[in-house]
């Protein structure tokens, strides 16, 4: 990581964002794009390790969030800007489209609903299906299909290259990044935020409190108020192996809830097949734990829908937690007074509205007076492209040999993720940068290889073999 404390506290940044989830890294990119000094504080070893480490990875539309709500509002806006910047960053996009799914007549009864409510948000190119329709689109779906309706712009995508391109690009142009560093107070003189962290006190004109499951927390910390409360929601997934993707081309949803988007079942940017997440309520806000029981009916679930699941192998389990709080939508507030911005309460729809929520925030705070402009030359940097229908660098000469044979990652694109300005802090990191050990033998093979390459160059050193 870059983090230097040292230069770090000897600064008075115009922003502090605190929290490394998507959220944060589209804010810092946001604010340093648009002139400002801006430092992004992070109390794990390493970005994108709370609540943006697990998710569905869809680039949705909006279509069937609150009409007039600041979610739908952030979601159009953020798709937009991913759509503008992604070839620029060389981000991945699975065209798949998407299909909505009613089992019942119950759930065949709210497609119309839907659909004009996804009118409503701007997402006017719904297609209602009829059974056959669908089937004739998607073969491979079980009995007990009703109608459906296709929503032809929700796309897959690479749920962390995204993040970290953004805040790459904030810190080649100027941001800074301190890794490890819990924030435990602060205060506010009147004209400087005082911000005490576990790696020493950090200054700056305005903060924004980006830190996802404790975002409530850090609230009453800093201003003695809250107005919401983290209710953490865990979703529980599973991953097929690569051939299963083979079953469906589109992005298979139910017929959403009040409380959750259902049971989606899904190829991925890497070639697997995704299918989940559940939603379960819980108090701990620092661990998912995988329930077999669950997992059991989830993958019941995924074989009701796509019946020759049953012939495929699961490579992989994960659960991850979203912020939910006991509102439905979105809650930004802004302290004009006390220069501080609250965005907390981003669900599942985070990777989505990242980019239009960063540039609400920003507007919210035009009026602050830094960053005299907008940086004329802003640096671009491209991304490692990690999609399996894209060009992999596996493909590539001079790549330094294939490490992990079932992702195909090379030792090139180990080492590039060890190092720069974003280089990854721990192997969580790592894997999302590269994917390695995460295909079918689950590191079992590359382990020992790669231990040797990352010996003492992660916060937490690997185990395993004589390295």
């Amino acid at each position: 990581m870059t983090d230097n404390p040292g230069h770090i506290h000897g600064e008075v940044f115009d922003a502090a964002v605190i929290g490394g989830g998507v959220i944060g890294c589209a804010l810092a990119r946001r604010f340093t794009l648009d002139g400002a000094r801006v430092v992004l504080i992070e109390k794990a070893a390493d970005v994108l390790d709370g609540a943006s480490k697990a998710n569905s990875a869809i680039l949705h539309t909006g279509f069937d969030a609150p009409p007039g709500s600041l979610e739908a509002a952030c979601i159009a806006a953020g798709y937009q800007e991913y759509m503008t910047i992604r070839d620029r960053l060389n981000l991945p996009l699975l065209r798949t489209g998407a299909m909505v799914v009613a089992w019942s007549e119950a759930e065949a009864a709210l497609l119309p609903g839907l659909m004009a409510q996804a009118r409503q948000n701007g997402v006017d190119d719904v297609m209602p299906l009829t059974e056959a329709e669908a089937r004739r689109l998607e073969p491979e779906l079980g009995p007990g299909v009703r109608a459906a309706f296709r929503v032809p712009r929700e796309y897959v995508i690479d749920p962390w290259s995204a993040p970290h391109a953004y805040l790459r690009q904030a810190l080649e142009n100027g941001a800074r990044l301190l890794c490890r560093a819990e924030v435990t107070g602060g205060r506010f003189d009147g004209e400087i935020w005082r911000l005490e962290t576990s790696r020493g006190v950090v200054r700056a004109g305005l903060v924004i409190n980006a830190a996802g499951l404790h975002g409530d927390r850090i609230d009453a910390m800093l201003t003695g108020t809250q107005h919401f409360t983290i209710r953490p929601r865990k979703g529980q997934f599973v991953v097929y192996d690569k051939p299963a993707a083979a079953l469906t081309r589109h992005i298979l949803l139910p017929v959403p809830t009040a409380v959750t988007k259902g049971v989606v079942v899904c190829r991925t940017a890497f070639g697997n097949l995704l299918v989940g997440p559940t939603a379960e309520e819980q108090e701990d806000r620092d661990h998912a734990v995988l329930v077999p029981e669950t997992l059991t009916a989830l993958i019941r679930r995924g074989t009701e829908i796509l019946p020759a699941l049953a012939d495929h192998d699961v490579t992989a389990i994960y659960a991850g937690l979203r912020p939910a709080t006991e509102f439905k939508d979105y809650q930004i507030r802004l302290d004009a007074g006390r220069r501080y911005v609250t965005v907390g309460g981003i669900r599942s729809t985070g990777l989505s509205s990242a980019l239009g929520t960063a540039r609400h925030v920003h507007d919210l705070c035009a009026g602050f007076g830094f960053g005299a402009a907008p940086l004329a030359d802003p640096v671009w940097p491209r991304m490692a492209m990690l999609a399996e229908d894209e060009i992999r660098d596996w493909q590539c000469p001079g790549n330094g040999g294939v490490v992990c044979h079932c992702e195909r990652v090379t030792r090139r694109e180990i080492e590039a993720a060890l190092t720069g300005p974003l280089a990854a802090g721990s192997l969580a990191g790592l894997k999302r940068r590269t994917r390695v050990t995460m295909g079918r033998c689950q590191g079992f093979y590359c382990t020992q290889e790669l231990a040797a390459i990352t010996a003492g160059r992660l916060d937490v050193p690997m185990t395993g073999g004589d390295t």
